[in-house]
C-alpha cells in the first residue's frame, strides 16, 4: 500500500520541548487519528510534515517527494482549527482569490461544497458560525483536489451534527483510495467513528500507531485488586493505576484476562482511555 506521507526518525528541539524520533505514515485509503495531550507534539508534526518548520533530524516523504518541493505540497491541504480567511471577505471572493493563486484550484467543487454546507456565496465571514468557518476551510481544502487532507484540531469546539457531517465528508473523500487523512483530535469518539488507525504522541514520542480496530480488540481495561493483577503474566499489564478501592490497569487480551482472574471485572477499552491509561497511570 502506498504511503502518502511517511515521517521517520523526525527530532525538533526547541527550548522546552522535543520531538524525539517519531516515526508516522498515512497509507492511502486511510484515515490516520492523530492523538496525544497538549503539548505533546502533534501540531509540530504536522508543521514539519509539510514544511512549516525545519527538522532537526530525520526525513520526511510527503507524496512521494520532498515537502520542501512545492509540487509535493499542491497535492497535500491542511485545516486548522479555525478559519484563516480575513473576516469581510464572502465566499465567492474567497473562490476569487484561490482561483488566482492556485493552479488546482476548481470554482465549481468549491461551489458545490458551499451548496451542501448552506454557505452563503455573498455572507461575510465574520456573520459565519464557528462552524460555518469551519466548513468553509474544508471546501477550500477540497476543492484544489489534494490526495492528502491533514486536519489540525479541526473539529474542537464544534457541535455534534456539524461534526457528524464533516466526519462523513472525510469518509467520502478516501472512497477514493489514493486519498487519505491525517487527523489530529482531542475528540476521541470521532476518531473511535472513523479512523482506520491511531498514533499516540506522548511528550514528543511516538507510543505506537496500530490499527484501531485491533487496539479496541486486543485491549481492555481491568478493576481488581492489587494482588490479584500480580498474577498476571509479565507484559499482560501495560499501564495501571492505584487507588483506595483497588487497582485498574490497562491489559492485552482481554479473554485470557477474565479466564485467568474469573472474579474481576474486564471493561471494553475505549481511546479516551488508553491516553488516560498512558498519560496519567504508570507505563509498563
Amino acid at each position: 500500500m502506498e504511503n502518502l506521507l511517511e515521517v521517520r526518525s523526525l527530532c525538533k528541539h526547541y527550548k522546552s520541548f522535543s520531538l524525539d524520533h517519531v516515526d508516522l505514515t498515512v497509507p492511502a485509503g486511510t484515515i490516520v487519528g492523530l492523538i496525544g495531550e497538549n503539548g505533546a507534539g502533534k501540531t509540530t508534526t504536522i508543521k514539519a510534515a509539510l514544511n512549516v518548520v525545519r527538522p532537526d533530524g530525520g526525513t520526511i516523504r510527503l507524496l512521494g517527494g520532498d515537502p520542501a518541493d512545492p509540487r509535493c505540497r499542491a497535492g497535500a491541504a491542511v485545516v486548522f482549527e479555525d478559519s484563516y480567511f480575513y473576516g469581510g471577505l464572502t465566499p465567492r471572493q474567497v473562490s476569487r482569490s484561490m482561483a488566482g493563486i492556485c493552479r488546482e484550484w476548481d470554482g465549481d467543487a468549491f461551489d458545490r461544497l458551499c451548496r451542501r454546507f448552506d454557505l452563503l456565496q455573498r455572507q461575510p465571514l465574520k456573520e459565519f458560525s464557528r462552524g460555518m468557518r469551519m466548513k468553509l476551510s474544508l471546501a477550500t481544502a477540497l476543492a484544489r483536489h489534494p490526495r492528502l487532507l491533514v486536519l489540525d484540531e479541526a473539529t474542537s469546539g464544534l457541535d455534534p451534527v456539524v461534526r457528524g457531517e464533516i466526519l462523513d465528508l472525510f469518509l467520502e473523500f478516501i472512497q477514493d483510495e489514493g486519498c487519505g487523512v491525517l487527523f489530529s483530535s482531542h475528540i476521541t469518539t470521532d476518531l473511535e467513528r472513523v479512523a482506520d488507525q491511531i498514533a499516540y504522541l506522548h511528550r514528543g514520542r511516538l507510543l505506537f500507531q496500530e490499527d484501531k480496530d485491533t487496539l479496541l480488540e486486543e485491549l481492555g481495561v481491568l478493576r481488581c485488586s492489587a494482588a490479584d493483577m500480580a498474577t498476571l503474566p509479565e507484559g499482560t499489564v501495560l499501564a495501571r493505576r492505584d487507588g483506595a478501592l483497588g487497582a485498574s490497569a490497562l491489559v492485552r487480551d482481554p479473554a485470557q484476562v477474565r479466564r485467568l482472574l474469573p472474579g474481576a471485572v474486564v471493561d471494553r477499552v475505549s481511546i479516551d482511555e488508553m491516553m488516560q491509561f498512558y498519560g496519567g497511570g504508570e507505563a509498563k
